[in-house]
């Protein structure tokens, strides 16, 4: 039962709760990265460790400190230092070992911290240890569903940085060229991820 749901919560959330194509969270990097696969790839994986480790910390604080002594209302504004704080490690890590990445990603490395799929998945899971009857939600739902989120991130990253190289090389007309066939682009690539729904509540009934 365990294992099950830890796999019905991962492949959720890469495919059919996927935070860019499903929520629309993070749309900024999103459409901003995406021009190279190397930048995009070195983003996903930058976001995908700030998921992760926010997640680990926001939900013990959250459980622990902040609902104990009726501090809910504070939640925000701490999950937001803490993720602003994790980005400046990465920042710092990325700058001191990689600089050609740290140089390529260049403003969009700082607005990790206002990146609103990290904030969403941070407080969204919440909501799930709420929501969620068919199996008790736990610390460890929560750190596989950020992973699969980062996961997620990263597939919508590298599908639309390919898919921006081929419009590259395409006969657009006038009138879409840019922002416009951008946005087309990314709506169907979104839609195209709706056919993962059946697959994973066939798969496992309760995800």
């Amino acid at each position: 039962m365990l294992v099950k749901s830890l796999v019905a919560v991962f492949l959720a959330a890469i495919l059919t709760e996927n935070y860019v194509l499903s929520k629309f969270l993070g749309i900024c990097p999103f459409l901003g990265v995406s021009k190279k696969l190397n930048t995009a790839v070195g983003m996903s994986v930058a976001v995908t460790f700030v998921m992760v480790l926010s997640t680990a910390v926001t939900f013990p604080i959250y459980t622990y400190l902040l609902v104990p002594y009726d501090l809910e209302y504070l939640q925000t504004i701490v999950f937001i230092l803490i993720i602003a704080g994790l980005v400046q490690l990465v920042e710092i890590v990325l700058k001191k070992y990689i600089p050609s990445l740290y140089e390529s990603l260049g403003v969009y490395l700082p607005l990790i911290t206002t990146n609103c799929a990290i904030l969403g998945v941070t407080m969204l899971v919440l909501q799930k240890v709420q929501t969620t009857t068919a199996y008790e939600y736990t610390f460890g739902h929560a750190l596989v569903n950020a992973l699969g989120a980062g996961i997620g991130f990263l597939v919508a990253m590298v599908m639309f940085a390919g898919v921006r190289t081929r419009l590259e090389s395409a006969d657009i007309p006038k009138s879409l060229k840019g922002l416009p066939i951008t946005l087309v682009a990314a709506s169907l690539v979104a839609l195209s991820f709706l056919g993962f729904s059946g697959f994973v509540n066939n798969l496992i009934p309760f995800a």
